[in-house]
């Protein structure tokens, strides 16, 4: 991993030589109704930041549209001048550096709307998980948001999307009825089962940013309004016992449980409820998704093999998932890695537990691994999907890593290199495509694609963008 990359490109923009760089931004200004910004702009930096910090693109303009007709008209701009073009919503899980790009910031596109005799909901580019999640909620419905309602739609969904709601209901790209696309031309297509299957398909779990802008999506909703969900939180010390009894626990449960086990290291930060701040410990969480009581009987069995120090189980609205992986809701400047792994072996459990919780008085320079049981809907979906190889192992990890100071960042880096090389032997070598981020992305997005998949991507890839201009997403070629 690294912090920053530029991608190569067939076509040289990084000095807008074409014409002064002034007199691009005004033409593109008098061709969308939103905003655009240069570098200098007072605007120009809070447009290309996003959620991670420590993604600090340069890119040579910025176009904020308010509407599929101006990114239409940005697109077939960034054609005509020979731009590369990347796309950011909130700035989750960036791609590679968008230096010297068009970049299309669509975090001003946010309308949804939901339908609730079809149980769809149609949502614009930018549009993140909250204000889904509670309009769907007021019908009984729910849509397959991950662990935050901060993340953007959109882009969760094009790169397949693993919630709490998964193992019964499958990803979120599984939702998925159309995609309203704009190509590489500038060409707006609307894209479904029956229209530009192909297409389609490649979109359904294909990542994001690499063959288009979309613009809409319409997603199908499920009848969830409460849930048994929650966190049990013992000593750090007892990771190993734990991993290993997660191991065979998990996949006896029913698909109505999502589950998984978290080493975390909590911050000493201000951010942090105090009982938490500064402490580890290793943490049973997830979420039942079926009759409450059934689920509080299978939460009750590790209560009765050993009494946490914090239990936070409990009957909950699904409006209140955000309360299930308590993640931040502020920008952070973070690093992410992940693996499939078919089995948790005693070695990975100890591997993990070595490189995450370090010692008593060594500094932790992860601040969690999760192993996420997957199985159920996620995998018997695969094989209809681009990323049948990012979606079919038993267990998904996720490393993540705070870099609260850039002088830090080379060592948090080389710790998460670290522990995923003595995983190694234990490891599928598919990525699941969402927890990866930056260089990352490129180099090893490929591993999410059996060997037909990546093939047939990169024909739809071809063909619609032969001169590779989309090349900050996930990497098809």
């Amino acid at each position: 991993m690294t912090i920053q990359t530029t991608v190569s490109s067939r076509t040289d923009d990084s000095d807008l030589t074409i014409r002064p760089r002034a007199s691009v931004i005004a033409d593109l200004a008098d061709r969308i109704s939103g905003a655009v910004h240069g570098p200098g702009d007072p605007a120009y930096d809070a447009a290309r930041s996003g959620f991670n910090l420590l993604a600090d693109h340069r890119p040579a303009v910025i176009a904020v549209p308010v509407n599929r007709f101006d990114v239409a008209e940005a697109v077939r701009f960034a054609a005509a001048e020979g731009l590369r073009v990347a796309i950011q919503a909130t700035g989750h899980g960036p791609g590679a550096s968008a230096d010297g790009a068009l970049l299309i910031n669509t975090s001003e596109m946010t309308e949804v709307s939901i339908d609730p005799i079809g149980r769809t909901a149609t949502v614009s580019a930018g549009a993140k998980w909250a204000p889904v999640l509670e309009q769907a909620q007021r019908h009984g419905l729910a849509p397959l948001l991950g662990s935050t309602t901060d993340v953007g739609v959109v882009g969760y969904t094009l790169g397949g999307g693993f919630g709490w709601l998964g193992r019964k209901y499958g990803l979120a790209s599984d939702t998925v009825r159309s995609f309203d696309l704009v190509t590489p031309d500038g060409n707006p297509l609307r894209v479904s089962a029956t229209s530009h299957p192909d297409i389609f398909w490649a979109l359904k779990g294909g990542g994001a940013g690499s063959i288009g802008v979309v613009t809409d999506v319409v997603i199908d909703l499920y009848p969830v309004t409460t849930v048994y969900a929650g966190n049990l939180l013992y000593p750090a010390a007892d990771a190993p016992q734990i991993m290993r009894r997660f191991a065979q626990w998990a996949p006896e449960q029913a698909e109505d449980l999502t589950s998984a086990v978290t080493l975390m290291n909590f911050p000493p930060l201000d951010i942090v409820p105090e009982p938490f701040r500064g402490k580890s410990f290793t943490m049973i969480r997830g979420c039942w998704a079926g009759d409450p009581a059934i689920g509080k009987a299978v939460i009750d069995e590790w209560r009765d093999w050993k009494t946490p120090e914090v239990d936070m189980w409990d009957e909950m609205p699904f409006a209140a998932a955000d309360a299930i992986s308590m993640d931040p809701t502020d920008p952070v400047p973070a690093m992410v890695t992940t693996e499939w792994l078919d089995d948790l072996s005693d070695e990975a459990a100890d591997i993990l537990t070595s490189h995450v919780h370090p010692g008593q008085g060594a500094v932790p320079l992860i601040l969690f691994a999760e192993i996420r049981h997957a199985g159920g809907a996620v995998a018997r979906g695969a094989a209809a999907s681009p990323n049948d190889r990012g979606r079919n192992g038993t267990f998904l990890l996720e490393i993540a890593s705070i870099v609260p100071d850039p002088q830090l960042a080379l060592a948090v880096e080389s710790a998460l290199r670290l522990t995923r090389e003595a995983l190694a032997p234990f490891v599928t070598g598919a990525a699941y495509v969402n927890f990866l981020e930056g260089a990352e992305k490129s180099e090893r997005s490929a591993t999410a694609f059996s060997d037909g998949n990546r093939r047939r991507l990169a024909a739809i890839k071809a063909a619609l963008d032969p001169e590779n201009r989309f090349c900050h997403g996930v990497a098809l070629v």
